[in-house]
């Protein structure tokens, strides 16, 4: 058996397509979707992330800015930044790209995000509501991975699903759409006792834990479907994912490529959230010249 590959690049660019469309759409009437990106010093994956999302909106018909601040830059300087985002009617999403600089304090950093253009989906009230099951944004990734399962046709409805990794960006996010759409979800973590039994057991599994190919051929059910978070650079500079890719796809049924699975979806994600907040303006009667 040879997994089905889940092509997130090809389904991130048809929905970039149908975003442009309703983009230009929305243009019309005065709200052509905005994001901010917010980076803080000089990390080298970061700035590869950040450029890919400031392409990703250029290809999709959306306004973006970038402002950049130097690794030294105060905290003050940024929520600065920020408050005047929040002000601002030509954005209609902030994204501070993490990890930020020892001298943040993250949690409050995105605190200063108003709710309503909080696109990553990390503010309280949008965590809150997502556990919930009421209209928020969701947190990209998981959001990513949840569009992967849905185009592939994956009824999660009473599947065993079992999530390696338990952050607040992807883990446990991840759990909440996975339990709101059928599933019985297992979160896994650095105390779980016999991981290997839990992941064996995975109708859908995820992993998530930022460990290069730390999921083995071996810890797979025969046909499980598997998401593949991870990204991680190995010393050739290569990528791969948590998972050991070439020992999977002869067990698992349907599994996500690294690169290529789940980060094109989460900038795909990003532009839907934005566009989903410009949409929101337009219906509260706000709207901007960009």
């Amino acid at each position: 058996m040879t997994a089905h590959i889940l092509d997130g690049n090809a389904l991130a660019k048809t929905l970039r397509a149908n975003f442009r469309q309703e983009a230009e759409a929305l243009a019309s009437r005065g709200a052509r979707p905005g994001l901010a990106v917010i980076l803080v010093g000089e990390n080298p994956a970061s700035q590869v992330y950040v450029r890919n999302k400031v392409n990703a909106c250029a290809d999709a018909g959306f306004y973006s800015e970038k402002h950049v601040f130097p690794g030294d830059a105060t905290q003050a300087d940024v929520l600065a930044k920020i408050r005047a985002l929040n002000a601002d009617p030509a954005i209609h999403g902030i994204l501070v790209q993490l990890p930020l600089p020892a001298q943040f304090d993250a949690e409050a950093v995105l605190d200063a995000i108003v709710a309503e253009k909080d696109v990553d989906g990390f503010r309280a009230e949008n965590v809150g509501a997502l556990v919930l099951g009421l209209p928020c944004f969701v947190p990209c990734t998981p959001r990513g991975a949840m569009r992967l399962l849905e185009e592939a046709g994956v009824d999660v409805a009473g599947k065993e699903a079992v999530i390696v990794g338990r952050s607040n960006i992807v883990g446990k996010p991840m759990a909440m759409l996975l339990m709101h759409a059928g599933a019985t979800v297992t979160v896994c973590h650095s105390r779980t006792r016999d991981l290997a039994a839990h992941c064996r057991r995975a109708d859908i599994l995820v992993a998530a834990v930022g460990k290069p190919r730390f999921i083995t051929g071996e810890m797979i059910k025969p046909g499980a479907v598997v998401i593949d978070v991870g990204i991680n650079r190995l010393p050739d500079g290569k990528l791969c994912g948590d998972v050991d890719f070439d020992a999977a796809r002869v067990v698992a049924g349907a599994i996500t490529p690294v690169p290529g699975g789940v980060g094109p979806m989460t900038i795909a994600m990003l532009l839907a959230n934005t566009l989903e907040s410009a949409r929101n303006s337009v219906q509260n009667g706000a709207g901007n010249n960009a």
